[in-house]
């Protein structure tokens, strides 16, 4: 498989990857100058971004679009494409997290309420002991502030930068200040962290392995309910796509 081959769900690019090609990618690309954007649209994600040009464009900047959610599976195969498996994002940021820890490279959390992200980076040192945690920040903050903000990454020496403002949010954070940040490597990550710090419970195996996961989140979350409404839209305009094919 080409290292850049990707498909299109409803006009978005998502990479043509399964997880281990995903992380090999990575792998090779961490090292490179520059930094690695790493993004992981969902079914929501890209019904948005169907209809947002702008949003659209970012992901295609992506160097890594990984198919976070089942729905993409879903949708790959109605156009003909399928996906192997869908590559949710915080077990591939805990992949990344291996990696970071096994080569001495550094992290930074940025993003949730206050106080999440530290408790996320005592958490996730408990698995991994030697991860280097270069700082922390929460993501409340005023527009005028970023550029602070992105001097303390900078400042803090990180390898790698976790942002977790909610997409599209933190995708827009990361490519606003792609140039400027020294990061080799950084992904939007939703509410990873708030998993990590144990204020969001991760679904049960069973939710994981059928894909059900966005409904155990609706059910701890039951304001998300307008967001989930996407979905059966989503699915409905990849079929009707599917059909004039």
């Amino acid at each position: 498989m080409a290292d850049n081959e990707r498909i299109e769900i409803l006009g978005v690019p998502v990479d043509f990857i399964d997880r281990d090609r995903a992380v090999e990618k990575f792998e090779r690309s961490f090292p490179e100058p520059g930094v690695t954007m790493i993004v992981t649209p969902n079914s929501e994600i890209v019904q948005r971004a169907s209809k947002e040009p702008e949003l659209c464009s970012l992901i295609g900047k992506a160097d890594i679009i990984i198919p976070d959610g089942i729905g993409l599976v879903y949708a790959s195969k109605i156009i003909g494409r399928p996906l192997k498996e869908r590559v949710t994002g915080i077990d591939f940021l805990e992949t990344i997290v291996a990696y970071l820890e096994k080569n001495g490279k550094s992290i930074y959390f940025f993003g949730s309420k206050p106080g999440v992200a530290e408790k996320a980076a005592e958490n996730i040192r408990k698995k991994y002991p030697q991860l280097k945690v270069a700082g922390c920040h929460d993501g409340y903050f005023k527009p005028e502030e970023e550029a602070g903000i992105v001097g303390e990454i900078n400042d803090s020496g990180a390898d790698f930068l976790c942002v977790a403002l909610g997409a599209p949010k933190q995708e827009k954070f990361i490519y606003d200040h792609r140039n400027e940040l020294r990061v080799h490597g950084a992904i939007g990550v939703g509410g990873s962290l708030d998993v990590w710090a144990g204020t969001l419970k991760r679904a049960p195996e069973f939710y994981q392995k059928h894909g059900l996961e966005w409904l155990y989140r609706l059910i701890q979350e039951p304001t998300r309910i307008k967001r989930m409404s996407a979905l059966p839209v989503f699915m409905l305009r990849v079929i009707a796509g599917g059909r004039r094919k």
